[in-house]
């Protein structure tokens, strides 16, 4: 789950908790809105975790060297 989707199922669960105002029989929305709601968040702290190890480790902190070969040394 990405940062994208954890963002939805926030903001969908916390509509379906706080403002939606609708019985129903069966099921309870505010109970579906808050479960959203902390699915949401818990995929929101593990991309957060994880978000440097996409990359690989150390991927972002290696520096790239190039070797130029400047040919013999000058002669005296």
């Amino acid at each position: 789950m990405g940062l994208g989707v954890s963002i939805f199922l926030i903001a969908v669960g916390l509509i379906l908790a706080l403002a939606v105002h609708h019985s129903t029989t069966g099921f309870d929305i505010n109970t579906i809105g808050w479960i959203l709601t902390i699915v949401g968040i818990l995929g929101l702290v593990l991309s957060m975790i994880f978000w440097s190890s996409w990359a690989g480790p150390g991927y972002f902190s290696r520096r790239r060297t190039t070797y130029v070969d400047e040919g013999p040394p000058a002669a005296y």
